[in-house]
């Protein structure tokens, strides 16, 4: 699933290329529904608006226009916003299109189809209900050391949980806290509530160092995720714990051991981890 840094490049990528631009018309290629069924009548709110601003609130993309309307996009599993040339032929998997007024082309692909598409008036926006549970964004002003062992006080949860669930902190996903957590030297399993100020705030720096690495590398790509031009991320390959079960340490040279939590794999350093 693409996490905070993907969804940040893909919202660079698109600020590079369509602001500005005006959107000629837009519709659906297939029949199917995504995560839910794309609005009806949101074709005629696209055509003829021009794109003012790209923002992500989490992991939706926020499209402003002109109109006073807001154009609301979520990957979901394997979701990809492509941008494609004046001649470009539709594909299996892509589901919508927008057509912007100097020929490029905006794709929404998504082969498992956990994605939305959504459209809101802009004064409706601080109160949907797409994001009335989300919390902190980690590069918000607020989000301080402070601000953070507030919320890992009062949690008696492992420290992994904690930093994966969105209603505390948003887009801090499984690769990113796996990632974090080993920079930081603490276990997974640690309760939330069990760390010191000094590694909280340690572990806050490492969130923010981590993200924003994996931004300047475009994101990381597993497998579906693709940066709007196609071109995949490569964080990926400066993982330390993620994904490396079974293999040396990069740190000590023990081997990186793999877990489950919360359905979710984790992996860490036994040794460099505490």
């Amino acid at each position: 699933m693409p996490e905070l840094p993907e969804v940040e490049t893909i919202c660079l990528g698109l600020r590079s290329n369509i602001l500005n631009k005006l959107i000629t018309d837009a519709g659906r290629l297939t029949s199917f529904n995504l995560r839910r069924a794309i609005p009806i009548g949101i074709e005629s709110k696209l055509t003829s608006a021009r794109i003012l601003d790209i923002t992500r609130r989490a992991k939706y993309i926020q499209i402003f226009l002109s109109n006073q309307y807001v154009l609301l996009i979520h990957l979901g599993m394997t979701g990809k916003l492509l941008l494609k040339t004046q001649n470009y032929e539709p594909q299996k998997h892509d589901h919508f299109i927008i057509n912007l007024d100097d020929g490029q082309k905006i794709i929404y692909n998504d082969p498992r189809r956990f994605g939305l598409i959504d459209i809101c008036a802009k004064e409706n926006l601080p109160n949907l209900t797409l994001f009335k549970n989300l919390g902190i964004e980690p590069f918000s002003s607020a989000f301080t050391p402070e601000y953070f062992a507030k919320i890992l006080r009062v949690k008696k949860q492992p420290i992994k949980l904690s930093l994966m669930d969105n209603a505390n902190i948003v887009g801090v996903g499984n690769i990113y806290a796996a990632e974090s957590l080993f920079l930081s030297g603490i276990s997974p399993l640690r309760a939330a509530d069990s760390l010191s100020m000094t590694e909280i705030t340690n572990l806050h720096a490492k969130i923010l160092h981590v993200l924003n690495d994996s931004i300047k590398k475009g994101g990381s790509t597993l497998k579906d995720y693709a940066a709007v031009n196609g071109e995949k991320g490569y964080f990926q390959n400066s993982f330390n714990v993620y994904g490396r079960e079974g293999r040396a340490c990069l740190a000590c040279q023990s081997n990186i051991i793999k877990i489950n939590q919360g359905g979710r794999s984790s992996f860490y350093c036994l040794a460099c981890q505490i």
